[in-house]
Protein backbone atom coordinates (compact mmCIF):
# COMPACT_ATOMS: atom_id res chain seq x y z
CA UNK A 1 0.00 0.00 0.00
CA UNK A 2 0.93 3.41 -1.18
CA UNK A 3 1.76 5.79 1.73
CA UNK A 4 0.09 9.39 1.51
CA UNK A 5 2.40 11.37 3.77
CA UNK A 6 0.92 13.94 6.40
CA UNK A 7 3.51 16.44 5.17
CA UNK A 8 6.43 16.19 2.82
CA UNK A 9 8.98 18.67 1.39
CA UNK A 10 9.87 19.69 -1.80
CA UNK A 11 13.33 19.32 -2.57
CA UNK A 12 15.24 18.11 -5.94
CA UNK A 13 18.19 18.51 -8.50
CA UNK A 14 18.22 22.65 -7.91
CA UNK A 15 18.76 22.32 -4.52
CA UNK A 16 21.54 19.73 -4.82
CA UNK A 17 23.07 21.45 -7.40
CA UNK A 18 23.19 24.84 -4.99
CA UNK A 19 24.13 22.73 -2.19
CA UNK A 20 27.63 21.88 -4.19
CA UNK A 21 28.30 25.13 -5.20
CA UNK A 22 28.59 25.91 -1.23
CA UNK A 23 30.74 22.69 -1.04
CA UNK A 24 33.15 24.23 -3.39
CA UNK A 25 32.99 27.22 -2.03
CA UNK A 26 35.14 26.26 1.10
CA UNK A 27 32.88 28.21 3.25
CA UNK A 28 29.30 26.00 4.52
CA UNK A 29 28.73 28.17 8.60
CA UNK A 30 26.63 30.78 9.20
CA UNK A 31 26.74 34.30 8.05
CA UNK A 32 28.89 33.64 4.67
CA UNK A 33 27.86 35.07 1.37
CA UNK A 34 25.17 32.34 1.02
CA UNK A 35 23.68 33.86 3.99
CA UNK A 36 24.15 37.72 2.47
CA UNK A 37 22.46 37.12 -0.57
CA UNK A 38 19.83 35.05 1.24
CA UNK A 39 19.06 38.30 3.89
CA UNK A 40 19.04 40.79 0.51
CA UNK A 41 16.76 38.46 -1.52
CA UNK A 42 14.52 38.37 1.47
CA UNK A 43 14.79 42.20 2.49
CA UNK A 44 13.45 43.10 -1.45
CA UNK A 45 10.93 40.17 -1.60
CA UNK A 46 9.16 41.94 1.10
CA UNK A 47 10.35 45.37 1.22
CA UNK A 48 12.18 45.38 4.89
CA UNK A 49 14.66 47.69 5.91
CA UNK A 50 16.66 44.57 7.21
CA UNK A 51 16.17 40.79 7.11
CA UNK A 52 18.50 38.64 8.92
CA UNK A 53 18.73 34.78 8.69
CA UNK A 54 18.55 32.27 11.40
CA UNK A 55 18.79 29.04 12.75
CA UNK A 56 14.67 28.66 12.96
CA UNK A 57 11.60 30.45 13.72
CA UNK A 58 11.88 30.48 17.43
CA UNK A 59 15.01 31.73 17.17
CA UNK A 60 13.63 34.94 15.22
CA UNK A 61 11.09 35.32 17.62
CA UNK A 62 12.99 35.35 20.81
CA UNK A 63 15.50 38.20 18.80
CA UNK A 64 12.63 40.06 18.16
CA UNK A 65 12.17 40.27 21.80
CA UNK A 66 14.90 41.16 22.93
CA UNK A 67 15.66 43.70 20.44
CA UNK A 68 12.05 45.03 20.93
CA UNK A 69 13.27 45.68 24.97
CA UNK A 70 10.85 43.42 26.27
CA UNK A 71 11.94 42.98 29.65
CA UNK A 72 11.12 40.60 32.88
CA UNK A 73 7.44 40.81 33.99
CA UNK A 74 6.30 42.53 31.15
CA UNK A 75 3.14 41.13 29.57
CA UNK A 76 2.94 39.90 26.13
CA UNK A 77 -0.40 39.11 24.10
CA UNK A 78 0.09 36.28 22.34
CA UNK A 79 -2.50 34.12 19.98
CA UNK A 80 -3.50 31.01 21.48
CA UNK A 81 -4.44 28.66 18.70
CA UNK A 82 -1.02 28.13 17.65
CA UNK A 83 2.34 25.96 18.00
CA UNK A 84 3.31 27.69 21.23
CA UNK A 85 6.99 29.36 19.79
CA UNK A 86 5.48 32.94 20.58
CA UNK A 87 4.50 31.79 23.75
CA UNK A 88 8.18 30.27 24.67
CA UNK A 89 10.01 33.32 23.21
CA UNK A 90 7.97 35.79 25.60
CA UNK A 91 9.06 33.22 28.23
CA UNK A 92 12.41 33.40 27.34
CA UNK A 93 12.95 36.99 28.12
CA UNK A 94 10.99 36.88 31.45
CA UNK A 95 7.97 38.22 30.27
CA UNK A 96 4.80 37.26 30.78
CA UNK A 97 2.32 35.57 27.70
CA UNK A 98 -1.22 36.44 28.03
CA UNK A 99 -3.07 33.89 25.55
CA UNK A 100 -5.78 35.64 23.46
CA UNK A 101 -8.75 33.62 22.08
CA UNK A 102 -8.98 33.39 18.47
CA UNK A 103 -12.08 33.77 15.81
CA UNK A 104 -14.28 30.43 15.35
CA UNK A 105 -14.38 30.77 11.53
CA UNK A 106 -10.55 31.34 10.48
CA UNK A 107 -8.67 30.24 13.70
CA UNK A 108 -6.46 33.31 13.72
CA UNK A 109 -6.27 35.66 16.77
CA UNK A 110 -9.64 37.21 17.67
CA UNK A 111 -8.48 41.64 17.33
CA UNK A 112 -11.46 42.10 19.94
CA UNK A 113 -9.77 39.24 22.59
CA UNK A 114 -6.90 41.73 22.75
CA UNK A 115 -8.39 44.36 23.27
CA UNK A 116 -10.19 43.29 26.23
CA UNK A 117 -6.45 42.07 27.22
CA UNK A 118 -4.70 44.95 27.02
CA UNK A 119 -3.11 46.45 30.92
CA UNK A 120 -0.97 48.11 32.34
CA UNK A 121 1.72 45.93 31.78
CA UNK A 122 1.29 44.82 28.02
CA UNK A 123 4.05 46.17 26.16
CA UNK A 124 3.10 44.17 22.51
CA UNK A 125 1.11 41.73 20.80
CA UNK A 126 2.54 38.67 19.13
CA UNK A 127 0.18 37.99 15.94
CA UNK A 128 -0.36 34.34 14.36
CA UNK A 129 -0.93 33.62 10.34
CA UNK A 130 -2.46 30.21 11.44
CA UNK A 131 -1.20 27.54 9.69
CA UNK A 132 -1.13 29.81 6.32
CA UNK A 133 -3.82 32.05 6.77
CA UNK A 134 -3.02 35.96 8.03
CA UNK A 135 -4.58 37.15 10.95
CA UNK A 136 -6.84 40.85 10.68
CA UNK A 137 -3.66 43.14 11.05
CA UNK A 138 -5.60 46.23 9.69
CA UNK A 139 -7.91 46.01 13.36
CA UNK A 140 -4.47 44.60 15.26
CA UNK A 141 -2.55 47.77 14.26
CA UNK A 142 -5.45 50.15 15.30
CA UNK A 143 -5.16 48.49 18.83
CA UNK A 144 -1.30 48.55 19.19
CA UNK A 145 -0.68 52.33 17.80
CA UNK A 146 -3.73 53.40 20.37
CA UNK A 147 -1.90 51.80 23.14
CA UNK A 148 1.69 52.36 22.55
CA UNK A 149 2.17 48.73 21.70
CA UNK A 150 4.37 46.70 19.24
CA UNK A 151 3.14 44.40 16.98
CA UNK A 152 4.81 41.08 15.84
CA UNK A 153 4.10 38.98 13.10
CA UNK A 154 4.47 34.96 13.37
CA UNK A 155 4.52 34.48 9.90
CA UNK A 156 6.00 30.91 9.94
CA UNK A 157 3.57 29.26 8.15
CA UNK A 158 2.43 31.55 5.79
CA UNK A 159 4.82 32.00 2.99
CA UNK A 160 3.10 33.07 -0.17
CA UNK A 161 0.04 34.10 1.51
CA UNK A 162 -1.36 37.45 1.10
CA UNK A 163 -3.98 39.84 3.30
CA UNK A 164 -5.36 42.83 1.29
CA UNK A 165 -2.73 42.59 -1.08
CA UNK A 166 0.35 42.73 0.92
CA UNK A 167 2.45 39.32 1.47
CA UNK A 168 2.59 37.79 4.89
CA UNK A 169 5.94 38.84 6.41
CA UNK A 170 5.21 41.97 5.42
CA UNK A 171 1.87 42.93 7.42
CA UNK A 172 4.03 44.13 10.80
CA UNK A 173 6.78 46.18 11.55
CA UNK A 174 8.29 43.17 12.83
CA UNK A 175 8.08 39.46 10.99
CA UNK A 176 9.29 36.11 11.50
CA UNK A 177 9.25 33.28 9.04
CA UNK A 178 10.24 29.60 9.08
CA UNK A 179 11.33 27.79 6.91
CA UNK A 180 11.20 24.37 8.62
CA UNK A 181 10.53 21.16 6.17
CA UNK A 182 6.73 21.10 6.25
CA UNK A 183 6.82 25.11 5.06
CA UNK A 184 5.72 26.68 1.65
CA UNK A 185 9.71 27.45 1.34
CA UNK A 186 11.92 25.05 3.25
CA UNK A 187 15.47 24.14 3.88
CA UNK A 188 14.92 21.33 6.64
CA UNK A 189 15.66 23.79 9.07
CA UNK A 190 15.72 27.55 9.10
CA UNK A 191 14.18 31.30 9.81
CA UNK A 192 14.31 34.96 9.48
CA UNK A 193 13.57 37.73 11.11
CA UNK A 194 11.86 41.09 8.57
CA UNK A 195 11.85 44.42 10.33
CA UNK A 196 11.32 47.99 8.80
CA UNK A 197 14.01 49.13 11.53
CA UNK A 198 17.79 48.57 10.19
CA UNK A 199 19.41 49.59 13.66
CA UNK A 200 16.49 46.43 15.34
CA UNK A 201 17.98 43.83 12.05
CA UNK A 202 21.73 44.93 13.25
CA UNK A 203 20.82 44.35 16.55
CA UNK A 204 19.23 40.87 15.89
CA UNK A 205 22.21 39.77 14.06
CA UNK A 206 24.96 40.68 16.35
CA UNK A 207 23.14 38.93 19.42
CA UNK A 208 22.41 35.79 16.36
CA UNK A 209 26.06 35.47 16.33
CA UNK A 210 26.93 35.02 20.16
CA UNK A 211 27.49 39.44 20.28
CA UNK A 212 29.96 39.68 17.60
CA UNK A 213 30.25 41.03 14.34
CA UNK A 214 30.50 37.67 11.45
CA UNK A 215 33.39 35.62 11.12
CA UNK A 216 33.23 35.52 7.69
CA UNK A 217 33.41 39.13 7.04
CA UNK A 218 36.02 39.74 9.63
CA UNK A 219 38.06 37.04 7.78
CA UNK A 220 37.95 39.91 4.66
CA UNK A 221 40.33 42.33 6.51
CA UNK A 222 44.08 41.83 5.84
CA UNK A 223 45.87 41.81 8.81
CA UNK A 224 44.61 39.84 12.32
CA UNK A 225 41.37 41.26 13.52
CA UNK A 226 40.42 39.81 16.50
CA UNK A 227 36.49 40.32 17.17
CA UNK A 228 35.13 42.14 20.03
CA UNK A 229 32.30 40.52 22.19
CA UNK A 230 30.15 43.49 22.88
CA UNK A 231 27.27 42.23 24.59
CA UNK A 232 25.79 38.26 25.01
CA UNK A 233 24.45 36.47 21.89
CA UNK A 234 23.50 33.23 20.41
CA UNK A 235 24.28 30.78 18.50
CA UNK A 236 21.15 31.55 15.99
CA UNK A 237 23.20 31.44 12.50
CA UNK A 238 21.82 29.83 9.51
CA UNK A 239 24.24 27.38 7.85
CA UNK A 240 25.28 28.91 3.60
CA UNK A 241 24.43 25.22 3.05
CA UNK A 242 20.35 26.11 4.29
CA UNK A 243 20.52 29.23 2.93
CA UNK A 244 21.62 28.44 -0.29
CA UNK A 245 18.86 25.94 -0.87
CA UNK A 246 16.60 28.78 0.73
CA UNK A 247 17.81 30.71 -2.25
CA UNK A 248 16.64 28.15 -4.70
CA UNK A 249 13.40 27.57 -2.79
CA UNK A 250 12.34 31.46 -3.06
CA UNK A 251 12.41 31.53 -6.61
CA UNK A 252 10.07 28.43 -6.31
CA UNK A 253 7.68 29.74 -4.41
CA UNK A 254 5.07 30.78 -6.87
CA UNK A 255 4.98 27.34 -8.36
CA UNK A 256 4.76 25.39 -4.86
CA UNK A 257 2.16 27.53 -3.65
CA UNK A 258 0.30 26.73 -7.07
CA UNK A 259 0.38 23.36 -6.57
CA UNK A 260 -0.80 23.72 -2.73
CA UNK A 261 -3.62 25.94 -3.74
CA UNK A 262 -4.52 23.20 -6.22
CA UNK A 263 -4.56 20.45 -3.60
CA UNK A 264 -6.99 22.62 -1.61
CA UNK A 265 -9.22 23.46 -3.93
CA UNK A 266 -9.51 19.64 -5.17
CA UNK A 267 -10.64 18.50 -1.04
CA UNK A 268 -13.28 21.57 -1.03
CA UNK A 269 -14.46 19.98 -4.44
CA UNK A 270 -14.79 16.51 -2.97
CA UNK A 271 -16.04 17.35 0.77
CA UNK A 272 -18.49 19.90 -0.06
CA UNK A 273 -21.55 17.64 0.47
CA UNK A 274 -19.51 16.22 3.80
CA UNK A 275 -21.96 16.72 6.56
CA UNK A 276 -19.90 15.59 9.14
CA UNK A 277 -16.85 18.05 8.41
CA UNK A 278 -16.36 21.85 8.34
CA UNK A 279 -14.03 23.42 5.57
CA UNK A 280 -11.20 26.08 6.23
CA UNK A 281 -12.90 29.26 5.59
CA UNK A 282 -10.53 31.87 4.14
CA UNK A 283 -12.21 35.09 4.22
CA UNK A 284 -12.21 37.55 0.94
CA UNK A 285 -9.33 40.07 1.24
CA UNK A 286 -6.79 37.28 2.14
CA UNK A 287 -5.02 34.21 0.62
CA UNK A 288 -4.09 30.93 2.50
CA UNK A 289 -0.67 29.40 2.13
CA UNK A 290 -1.58 26.18 3.05
CA UNK A 291 1.16 24.64 4.97
CA UNK A 292 -1.63 22.86 6.52
CA UNK A 293 -5.22 21.50 5.64
CA UNK A 294 -7.60 21.41 8.72
CA UNK A 295 -11.34 19.93 8.65
CA UNK A 296 -13.09 20.78 11.46
CA UNK A 297 -15.20 17.42 12.51
CA UNK A 298 -18.53 17.21 13.80
CA UNK A 299 -18.89 17.04 17.57
CA UNK A 300 -20.28 13.47 17.36
CA UNK A 301 -17.39 12.01 15.36
CA UNK A 302 -14.43 10.12 17.66
CA UNK A 303 -11.32 11.77 16.32
CA UNK A 304 -9.16 9.23 17.44
CA UNK A 305 -11.18 7.02 15.73
CA UNK A 306 -10.92 8.44 12.48
CA UNK A 307 -7.26 9.43 12.61
CA UNK A 308 -6.84 5.47 13.66
CA UNK A 309 -8.39 4.61 10.31
CA UNK A 310 -6.61 6.66 8.44
CA UNK A 311 -3.00 6.09 9.72
CA UNK A 312 -3.81 2.14 9.10
CA UNK A 313 -4.45 2.77 5.13
CA UNK A 314 -0.95 5.11 5.24
CA UNK A 315 -2.61 8.09 4.97
CA UNK A 316 -0.91 10.42 7.47
CA UNK A 317 -3.03 12.72 9.64
CA UNK A 318 -2.56 15.24 12.49
CA UNK A 319 -4.85 17.11 15.10
CA UNK A 320 -4.02 20.16 13.87
CA UNK A 321 -3.03 22.52 16.03
CA UNK A 322 -1.99 23.68 19.53
CA UNK A 323 -4.46 25.87 22.60
CA UNK A 324 -1.26 26.68 24.16
CA UNK A 325 -2.98 28.20 27.24
CA UNK A 326 -4.24 24.23 27.75
CA UNK A 327 -0.38 23.32 28.27
CA UNK A 328 0.94 22.32 31.84
CA UNK A 329 4.07 24.00 30.80
CA UNK A 330 2.01 27.72 31.05
CA UNK A 331 -0.06 26.94 34.03
CA UNK A 332 -2.16 29.58 32.08
CA UNK A 333 -5.15 30.71 34.19
CA UNK A 334 -7.31 31.95 31.59
CA UNK A 335 -10.10 30.79 29.12
CA UNK A 336 -9.96 30.89 25.26
CA UNK A 337 -13.00 28.54 24.66
CA UNK A 338 -12.89 29.41 21.02
CA UNK A 339 -9.38 27.76 20.72
CA UNK A 340 -9.96 24.91 22.86
CA UNK A 341 -13.26 23.62 21.11
CA UNK A 342 -11.07 23.63 17.76
CA UNK A 343 -8.25 22.07 19.33
CA UNK A 344 -10.45 19.25 20.48
CA UNK A 345 -12.40 18.49 17.01
CA UNK A 346 -9.91 19.85 14.03
CA UNK A 347 -8.29 17.25 11.78
CA UNK A 348 -4.78 17.84 9.96
CA UNK A 349 -5.08 15.60 6.58
CA UNK A 350 -2.08 15.64 4.13
CA UNK A 351 -1.14 18.65 2.75
CA UNK A 352 1.89 19.21 0.10
CA UNK A 353 3.08 20.51 -3.03
CA UNK A 354 3.85 16.74 -4.26
CA UNK A 355 0.51 15.23 -3.82
CA UNK A 356 -1.35 14.00 -6.94
CA UNK A 357 -5.03 14.23 -8.00
CA UNK A 358 -5.38 10.59 -7.67
CA UNK A 359 -4.09 10.38 -3.83
CA UNK A 360 -6.29 13.35 -2.71
CA UNK A 361 -9.20 11.33 -4.26
CA UNK A 362 -7.58 8.43 -1.66
CA UNK A 363 -7.57 10.50 1.11
CA UNK A 364 -11.60 12.14 0.92
CA UNK A 365 -12.34 8.46 0.12
CA UNK A 366 -11.03 6.70 3.40
CA UNK A 367 -11.83 9.90 4.94
CA UNK A 368 -15.31 9.78 4.01
CA UNK A 369 -15.57 6.04 5.22
CA UNK A 370 -13.34 6.64 8.86
CA UNK A 371 -15.87 9.42 9.67
CA UNK A 372 -19.37 7.12 8.97
CA UNK A 373 -17.69 4.32 11.21
CA UNK A 374 -16.82 6.55 14.04
CA UNK A 375 -19.59 8.90 14.12
CA UNK A 376 -22.65 8.70 16.57
CA UNK A 377 -26.09 8.98 15.51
Amino acid sequence: MDRVPLVHASLGEQELAAVAEVFSSGWPAGQGPQGKALETELAERYGAAGAVALSNCGAALHLALLALGVQPGDEVIVADYTFPAPAHAVRYVGAVPVFADVRADTGTIDPLAVADLVGPRTVGVIAVDTVGLPADYEDLKLITDRHGLFLVEDAACAVGATYRGREAGALAPVACLSFHGRKGATSGEGGALLTADPALAAKARLQSSFGIQPIFDQAQIVGLPIPVFTEIGYNYKLSDIAAAILRVQLGRIGELLDRRCAVAAQYAELLADEELVTLPHVPPDRTHAWQTYMVKLDAGVDRAGVAADLRAQGIGCGHGTWACHLQPVYEAKQECPVSASLFQSHLAIPMHAELTAGQVERVVDTLRTALRAHSRP
